[in-house]
Order: structure tokens, then sequence, then C-alpha cells
């Protein structure tokens, strides 16, 4: 199932994965790992997971594109492999979240963090939550061990109910001796369906601290300043959203429910998105 083209010499690298799919509010985990692996010296993909035989292809689905010559090619959803240098090795897991065999696909790449000798391991991601765009994002955090748990921070102990295959790598390496951390970024409920650069900032911030990955995280504010002003544009274009937001930025008891006012700002923030 696991394809090694070569396996890249590494020292004890951190372990930082983000699988899109059930949940990644903000496309928060996405997008950090896209961010970070842009940053990393060497950044080489050594590995993969075809997904072909393990997705929906109806709810993720391959894509086409031209090469040379004009011959048309279909690229299919993988999970991808790719290690790297920032202050310290990396080895970066991404891609879709599959529809089959989790059990398999976390023992896969279980035996690859061991290969590599990985000595720790982070995964990321967003929730959605009632929080305010106007407010620094919190980051939530659950772990493999109650010593992790505390060293993490803030933690989320009152889940219980459905899960992603995130949590199932996280436990799995947790098993195998491989500590593990899940970071969660709280992404404000009314954005929570665009790609969401304060959460991605929060969470890369959170993995610069912990895990002291070298990444300059000054490069990734003029995409949150950009955003907050379209988040704050879109606002001031409807007064009774802007309400609500301003109500829960002021910590009044206001659930902002209402899927078409959600659906609101985010059709505007498509419409208004540069990036």
């Amino acid at each position: 199932m696991l394809r090694i083209d070569h396996w890249p010499a590494c020292d004890r690298p951190l372990l930082v994965v983000a699988l899109a799919g059930w949940v990644d509010a903000g496309s928060a985990g996405d997008g950090a790992v896209s961010a970070l692996v842009e940053q990393l010296d060497g950044a080489q993909r050594f590995g993969a997971i075809d997904l072909a035989d393990l997705l929906d292809l109806q709810q993720t689905r391959p894509t086409a594109r031209f090469v040379d010559g004009g011959l048309r090619v279909i690229e299919w959803p993988e999970i991808e492999l790719v290690a790297g240098r920032a202050g310290r090795d990396v080895v970066v897991v991404h891609g879709p979240e599959p529809s089959l065999r989790w059990p398999t696909v976390a023992g896969e790449l279980v035996a690859a963090a061991r290969r590599l000798g990985v000595s720790e391991a982070v995964t990321l991601g967003g929730m959605p939550a009632l929080v305010s765009h106007r407010r620094p994002l919190p980051v939530l955090a659950t772990a493999t061990t109650r010593s992790l748990a505390q060293e993490a921070g803030a933690v989320r102990p009152d889940y219980l109910g459905p899960t992603g295959m995130q949590t199932v790598v996280q436990r799995a390496l947790g098993e195998a001796g491989i500590g593990c951390v899940g970071l969660w970024v709280q992404v404000p409920q009314y954005v929570s369906g665009s790609p969401s650069p304060p959460a991605v900032r929060a969470l890369l911030a959170r993995v610069v601290e912990r895990f002291g990955v070298d990444l300059d995280l000054a490069s990734l504010d003029a995409r949150v300043r950009r955003y907050l002003d379209r988040v704050e544009e879109g606002l001031a274009a409807r007064p009774d959203v802007k309400e609500i937001v301003d109500r829960l930025d002021a910590q009044t008891e206001v659930v902002p429910t209402g899927d078409e006012l959600v659906s609101e700002i985010e059709q505007f923030l498509r419409s208004q998105s540069d990036e």
C-alpha cells in the first residue's frame, strides 16, 4: 500500500500529519502543512499511498491535466510523504482522508515512522467553534499520554462521538510508543467553510513553540490581514450577521446558528478571495 521511492536520511524527525476529510474547519490543517512544506529546506517527496481504491471517488475526485503533446492524464488522489528540514528534521504526511481500511493505512504510516526514527508526532486540524475572528484563535490539544497532554497546554477532554482518520493515526502512533499531540485550532463557525489564514498561522505558531520547528511566521501576516479585512467587508454588507458577531466578540450569550447566515458570509469570502 505504501510506495517508497527512497528512504530519506533523518535524525529523530518530527512527524506532522494532516488528512483533509471529515473535519478541517477553515482548511486549517491542510493549509498549515502546505505552508510548512513551502518552508522546508531540501523538501523531497519520498513516498505515497495511492488512494484510488480507498476513496469514494464521487466525493474526492481525481483530477485531469494536459501534458506536452496534448495528452490528457489523470492524477489519482494520494497521501504524500515529504521530508525536509526546518531547524530540525521534519516528515510531513498529507492528503485526503481515505474512505476505507483505516487501520491498515494507519499501520503503514506507523511502520514508516518507525523506519524513519520518528521521535514525536503532531496532527493538525481545525474545528468550527463559537469564537470571534477578531480575537486570537484558541488551539486545543489531545495527546497520547497524560504527560504529553499536560505539556500541550489547553486540552479538550470532553468530546465523545464520531472521529476522523487523524485520531486513528494518533492512537496508532501512541500504541507504537511514539508520543503524538493533536492540535485543533478553533475556527469561527460563521466562516469555517472558507480557508482561514489566521487558523493556519495559529496552528503553525503552536508547532514552532511546542516542537522547535524554525518557520517564518511573519510571511503569513499579510495574508492574515487581507483575510480579516475581507471578513469585515462582508460583515459591513450584512448588518444582521455583524450584530451576531459583535455580540459574540463581546462574549455575550448568543449562538450564531442559521445556515443561511453562515452561507452568506462564506459566499462573500469566496467571491472576494484574491488568493
